[in-house]
């Protein structure tokens, strides 16, 4: 079974976090394969990226989701290592500025959507409205339940556009996540990383959990699926991020498109 298929978060079925450890590693043996795996995968990767530069009918949007800590920044410098710059739109949504809070809420994010032949990376989403809105009750329930169809038909519209969507969920458990603080606490280097609400938020992990999970099952669509990625080991979860998206990449059947000129007829002087 590939691994996009044990990691995805099937449409029409419920997510259950609690049935999905974030210490597991599927269908791997240990470390030196899976960075051995890794390996492969990013120079593959950077073939697709060419390749679906030059053929142009479709664009690849990316997007990641995780709590604090949860391995976001990590994931974008391990598995997109080998992709050009050039055709790769990294966005992180922070709090929304006071002109985004002027329009709806996928105004910000429509800006940023990739163009043909280019890769975007959501570091955070629009999933941010029915996650951290919810939790802290920045909006009336009536606002926020609606935004999953909201979503949804939001997310089918680029993919009849031609955009290929990627939602990772990155999975780590609060034990985990106390560790990579305790880490950082100890690190110059990484303190600056922190903030009071990184701790705070720790107060609200069952209410992130169930918000996640409802977020996880209401907007897992054929069109655009949901994985759960567990992601304690964090050399699982960069193979299994690299993993779904050259299976999904290489599902897409791209192909060169012909020369503009007659090669066989062009002489040099």
């Amino acid at each position: 079974m590939k691994l996009s298929s044990r990691l995805m978060v099937e449409p029409g079925n419920k997510a259950r976090l609690e049935h999905r450890k974030p210490s597991a590693t599927p269908g791997t043996a240990n470390k030196a394969n899976a960075e051995a795996a890794l390996k492969r995968n990013t120079s593959r990767l950077a073939e697709l990226q060419f390749l679906l530069y030059a053929e142009s009918k479709h664009a690849v949007l990316i997007v990641l989701q995780a709590l604090d800590a949860g391995g976001k920044d990590g994931t974008i410098r391990q598995v997109m290592t080998s992709l050009n710059p050039q055709g790769v739109l990294v966005t992180s949504f922070k709090v929304p500025t006071s002109e985004e809070l002027k329009h709806d809420f996928l105004w910000r994010i429509h800006k940023h959507v990739p163009h043909l032949g280019e890769f975007g990376i959501f570091n955070r989403s629009h999933y941010e409205d029915v996650l951290v809105v919810r939790v802290h009750d920045l909006v009336p329930k009536s606002i926020w339940a609606a935004r999953y169809d909201q979503i949804n038909e939001f997310e089918k519209l680029l993919a009849d556009s031609g955009v290929k969507i990627f939602k990772f969920f990155l999975h780590i458990s609060k034990e985990e996540q106390k560790q990579r603080f305790e880490k950082r606490l100890r690190d110059p280097t990484r303190q600056w990383k922190l903030s009071e609400a990184d701790f705070t938020e720790r107060d609200y992990w069952g209410d992130y959990m169930q918000a996640y999970e409802d977020a996880l099952t209401r907007c897992s669509t054929p069109w655009a699926p949901w994985y759960v990625i567990p992601a304690d080991k964090k050399w699982f979860r960069n193979l299994a991020v690299s993993q779904i998206l050259v299976e999904g990449l290489e599902e897409l059947d791209m192909h060169f498109p012909p020369p503009s000129l007659d090669v066989t007829k062009v002489k040099f002087k």
